[in-house]
């Protein structure tokens, strides 16, 4: 009797090769937008079960501002220079085995391992097999570059943390930007119903995208015209007009706060235990299932990116000065390669 593999067959492409050194935006020390630089050092080699991607796009996120700035993540950089950057979109180039799920020439998208490993401001990266997915069809490399930490925290916060529901009040502070415009969609595809605060060029956006209220935050407070909410999605804390303290006048007992920036608000756990609500902190989880999750719904539509600005690779310190003014809609990308 004859079996039948139910294993799907494996095309394999010849590995391309894959020099010794590479373009990348290194960092010798903390400090200005400046300080960043574009040298060639050695590229990475994957490990395990890393894949080697050539980079096409790289996301650029706040934390990697804060990080540059000596903030973030910086305490963690093992040496420098370093090369920062979470997010890439590209093609793998190596992968750990024959029948591996990203083969060579398998269009992806993930999270690099930083500051573990080198980032994804260079062209190439190592990412661990666990933090990819493949890059959703319908979107363009840069498109792609601007989905994954921005989408995966909003996930995490949304759909893992605040489980949204048909009926749920959930208010999402700076609604419009990266993890904001993701997290109103997320929560809006579930049913919730979505209060989001913005400037005044976002808010006709912010309801396309599917908040059912807008606050302008510079002209309205908005625990003066939010109904009691059950969920609070914090991505301000009180850094500017105490928003996360406020924050809690809008909260039901017994609600949910989640307080995102680090330590934008150090007493935030007891000042709501204090109301009777309930709090959490958060961080990302590079889960690429939940990409691929997500990936599907960008295909389907039903969810989107918003890239507001790319920049070239040798342009990084002109996209971090960029991020720094904090009025970007959506996300900030680096082209690094043709695709």
């Amino acid at each position: 009797m004859r079996f039948r593999s139910t294993r799907p067959e494996t095309a394999l492409h010849p590995a391309p090769a894959v020099p010794d050194t590479m373009d990348a935006v290194v960092l010798d020390a903390p400090g200005s937008a400046e300080a960043l630089r574009v040298d060639t050092v050695a590229a990475p080699a994957p490990v395990l079960s890393e894949v080697l991607v050539r980079v096409v796009a790289a996301g650029v996120n706040p934390i990697d501002a804060k990080t540059r700035a000596g903030r973030g993540m910086s305490a963690a950089v093992g040496s420098w220079p370093a090369v920062l950057g979470f997010d890439v979109s590209g093609v793998v180039v190596r992968s750990p085995f024959d029948a591996h799920p990203f083969p060579v020439g398998t269009e992806v998208y993930g999270m690099a391992a930083f500051p573990r490993t080198p980032g994804g401001y260079a062209e190439y990266a190592v990412v661990p097999t666990l933090s990819l997915a493949r890059k959703p069809s319908s979107l363009s490399h840069v498109e792609a570059a601007g989905v994954p930490l921005a989408a995966l925290t909003a996930w995490g916060l949304v759909v893992e943390t605040a489980l949204a529901h048909q009926g749920q009040r959930i208010l999402v502070h700076a609604g419009s930007g990266g993890v904001g415009h993701f997290a109103v969609q997320f929560a809006a595809y579930f049913g919730a119903h979505v209060i989001a605060t913005g400037s005044p060029r976002n808010l006709e956006w912010l309801r396309e995208l599917g908040a059912a209220q807008v606050v302008d935050h510079t002209s309205t407070r908005f625990e003066d015209v939010v109904e009691p909410v059950d969920v609070v999605i914090d991505l301000i804390g009180n850094v500017s007009d105490d928003t996360g303290t406020r924050s809690l006048d809008v909260l039901r007992p017994g609600g949910l706060l989640i307080e995102v920036p680090t330590g934008a608000w150090p007493g935030f756990r007891e000042a709501a235990s204090a109301r009777g609500i309930r709090s959490t902190d958060f961080k990302t989880i590079p889960d690429g299932g939940a990409l691929a999750t997500i990936a599907r719904l960008l295909d389907s539509g039903a969810v989107r990116v918003y890239v507001d600005r790319v920049f070239d690779l040798v342009d990084a310190a002109e996209a971090h000065a960029e991020i720094e003014r904090g009025h970007t809609r959506g996300k900030i990308v680096l082209r690094v390669s043709g695709g």
